[in-house]
């Protein structure tokens, strides 16, 4: 009986010690996803897809990360804006809807490129590099997916930086405690 009570026990510390150390990792690649854009200049500032809610309104994701890139273009830090992301749950595609958002921002239609057919950040990376060629670029995500992102794109781009936007409180607890797995997921996959 007391040799299950110390099984029993064991397994609890085990699960404690495992949500410390995810914890801790999650508010890493938060922490890290915080940093500020130096004075850099860039060929271009990508945002990362982001979702489209039914009849093509923009995610409030989609709408920070696009906000954040704009404000970087047109602080001189990016020749261009480049848009990835294709159509998700729901159309248009993500870039199509970031695009719209851009020019209204003021953004001129001759500085925006863009692609519409990546469902991932790896296909993201992949897409954006078929338009851009091999550009200094800065890409623009959440937080807690800076850390992916950064790795992913540079798989396909020299030169790559990347700078997060922070959700609401939640959505920032929640997207870090995910991107944990997804980061020991690309990392057992090779894509990192």
């Amino acid at each position: 009986m007391e040799s299950v009570s110390r099984l029993g026990r064991g397994v609890w510390w085990l699960f404690i010690g495992i949500v410390v150390v995810w914890g801790l990792a999650a508010l890493s690649l938060d922490l890290v996803g915080g940093r500020t854009v130096g004075s850099s200049s860039y060929d271009a500032v990508v945002v990362a897809g982001a979702g489209v809610r039914p009849g093509g309104v923009p995610s409030g994701t989609l709408i920070r990360r696009t906000r954040r890139a704009v404000e970087l273009v047109t602080g001189g830090h990016g020749r261009r804006l480049a848009l990835t992301g294709g159509v998700g749950d729901w159309p248009p595609a993500e870039a199509v809807v970031a695009r719209q958002l851009a020019l209204g921002w003021g953004v001129p239609p001759g500085s925006i490129v863009w692609e519409d057919r990546s469902t991932s950040t790896e296909e993201n990376a992949r897409e954006i590099r078929a338009v851009l060629g091999d550009a200094r670029i800065l890409v623009v995500t959440d937080r807690s997916h800076v850390v992916r992102c950064e790795r992913v794109f540079r798989r396909y781009f020299r030169e790559v930086d990347a700078v997060g936007v922070a959700p609401p409180l939640s959505a920032r607890i929640y997207g870090a405690l995910r991107e944990v797995l997804a980061v020991s997921y690309y990392g057992v996959l090779g894509r990192l």
